[in-house]
């Protein structure tokens, strides 16, 4: 068999598997999702198949890329940092490794089956196997921070209540995790886990601070690491924590419904050129003329496409901030 076709069986048998993969995948997480329907959240879950908590514990830090100690797993921190916040689980290492095999068969493919060079191959490469899993992982950490932010002045709410009731910290922070759903009830069933096999309640919420990287858990950290060494009334601390929450909160949606013309505005000018351009291709493919074939036009495109970027990052950094 002559080697061009040996390798092009190769690649529809990578094309074929990563499709059949994607697919599994799938279907695994909607299974997964509706068998945990009926449950308030995942540590929920676990403790149902009668697992010892301990082995709860150590498979709930686990499946978030850390280790059983609560620590990151491996030496770049920041990676780490990142798929630990976005509340995807599973072993990072296998993570990183779907989306490079991936990016590998993409490339492969447009590069024999297209005829593409090999510089455009190796962009779809990086682009495919680097930045798009950064991407996800992004968008998938400020997903669940905004939902994170959401709950946590309830969840303040309710340890405010069960402190008044004559409750310890720790069984509050408890009743946190078994009534609040995911994300912030396992997070705080992990803080109780925590608490019970020997760390402080500071040192508890740290961990969570670091897990979640919402700022409010910061001043949460603070605020019980101050009235543990200076004392104060912990109930009156953690209802005005919970009221400064709930503004800054209020506030942030202020700001984005009053930005909300501008935001679209900015969409709308910025995908006009694109979506003008396309249409021409389409309608009218000899428009343009021989102009692809000056040498000014690489670098026109190169510098309007920057200005175009900077007023994009310039209009973002206006209506989206922290306070």
């Amino acid at each position: 068999m002559p080697t061009g076709q040996t390798l092009l069986y190769f690649i529809y048998t990578l094309a074929a598997a990563a499709v059949i993969l994607a697919g599994e995948a799938l279907y695994l997480s909607f299974a997964d999702r509706r068998s945990r329907a009926g449950m308030i959240n995942r540590r929920l879950k676990r403790l149902s198949d009668e697992v010892p908590a301990e082995r709860t514990l150590q498979g709930l830090l686990r499946e978030r890329g850390l280790t059983d100690t609560g620590d990151f797993l491996f030496g770049m921190v920041g990676l780490n940092r990142l798929y630990t916040q976005s509340g995807i689980t599973g072993n990072p290492l296998t993570f990183a490794a779907m989306f490079l095999l991936s990016a590998l068969a993409i490339a492969l493919l447009f590069s024999f089956l297209l005829r593409f060079s090999l510089l455009p191959c190796i962009l779809i490469f990086l682009v495919t196997g680097f930045v798009l899993p950064l991407l996800l992982l992004r968008r998938a950490r400020r997903k669940r921070i905004q939902k994170f932010a959401k709950q946590l002045p309830n969840a303040l709410d309710m340890i405010v209540r069960s402190l008044r009731a004559g409750h310890p910290a720790t069984v509050a922070i408890g009743l946190v995790a078994r009534e609040m759903p995911d994300p912030i009830g396992t997070e705080f069933g992990i803080v109780s886990d925590e608490i019970t096999f020997g760390l402080s309640i500071e040192q508890a919420v740290r961990k969570l601070s670091q897990r979640v990287g919402f700022e409010g858990l910061h001043l949460l950290s603070v605020s019980l690491s101050i009235q543990s060494k200076t004392g104060g009334n912990l109930t009156e601390i953690l209802a005005n924590l919970s009221s400064v929450l709930r503004e800054r909160q209020k506030l942030r949606m202020k700001i984005r419904a009053l930005s909300s013309e501008g935001r679209v505005s900015a969409w709308i000018i910025s995908l006009f050129p694109l979506v003008m351009f396309l249409l021409l291709q389409l309608a009218a493919p000899a428009y343009y003329g021989q102009i692809w074939h000056d040498p000014l036009i690489m670098p026109v495109f190169v510098i309007f496409g920057t200005w175009a970027l900077l007023g994009d990052f310039i209009m973002y950094r206006m209506v989206n901030f922290d306070f």
